[in-house]
């Protein structure tokens, strides 16, 4: 579903280019989660945003479902963001002019995806049936949180990238959402790649790897 090989990205600074990432490999498989954990500053967020195809790599290849994204440009990644990947940021990205029905089901209008039965499923899972006519601002961090979950799995993605997705909520609130989160995943049949500082979320995913200055430790 997802390979990730020897990709490389820096940035230009006042006191010249910084390396972000230095040689990052990875795979995920279909259906398999995998958590990647790092300190601040490691690299996590940039490179879930190159696999999201939000910037373009220095060097190596990022594939997702078999599509090199090397080969595309800014309407293609755009496509496969839509047609692919589903997104989690920690900071909700929710549209502030529609409600929580609309925001469940934009990715997946977009996508010409949308299923009213699994997006009335994920509303009722995560909670948020009695909400559907509330506006982003009228919503608890928590419940901002699981509306964009619930935005991200109603297209029905391949591939799920989520940046630090419970890191806004306490302990009980970010436990209660990431079981939810993974039974959804689950039921999709989604990958999922989550950035977390966590280690206690990072040990409920089938795998995980640790990012150290830009480069995966063993």
């Amino acid at each position: 579903m997802l390979k990730v090989d020897e990709v490389r990205k820096s940035y230009a600074t006042a006191e010249g280019r910084v390396s972000v990432l230095g040689g990052v490999s990875l795979a995920l498989g279909a259906g398999e989660s995998l958590a990647l954990t790092g300190e601040s500053g490691s690299g996590k967020s940039t490179l879930l945003h190159l696999i999201a195809g939000l910037d373009a790599v220095d060097g190596g290849e990022i594939t997702v479902a078999g599509q090199p994204l090397s080969g595309l440009g800014d309407a293609g990644r755009a496509g496969l963001r839509r047609g692919h990947i589903g997104l989690v940021f920690q900071q909700f990205n929710l549209i502030p002019s529609l409600d929580v029905a609309a925001n469940l089901s934009f990715q997946a209008r977009l996508a010409c995806r949308h299923d009213r039965d699994w997006t009335a499923h994920l509303a009722e899972a995560l909670g948020l049936t009695p909400l559907l006519q509330r506006y982003p601002e009228q919503l608890s961090g928590g419940q901002q949180q699981r509306v964009a979950i619930g935005r991200a799995l109603a297209a029905r993605p391949a591939l799920i990238l989520a940046d630090e997705p419970t890191g806004n909520l306490d302990e009980g609130s970010s436990d209660a959402v990431m079981g939810l989160m993974l039974a959804l995943v689950a039921r999709a049949g989604a990958s999922l790649l989550m950035v977390t500082h966590s280690d206690r979320l990072a040990a409920l995913l089938d795998r995980r790897l640790h990012l150290r200055a830009g480069r995966i430790q063993s």
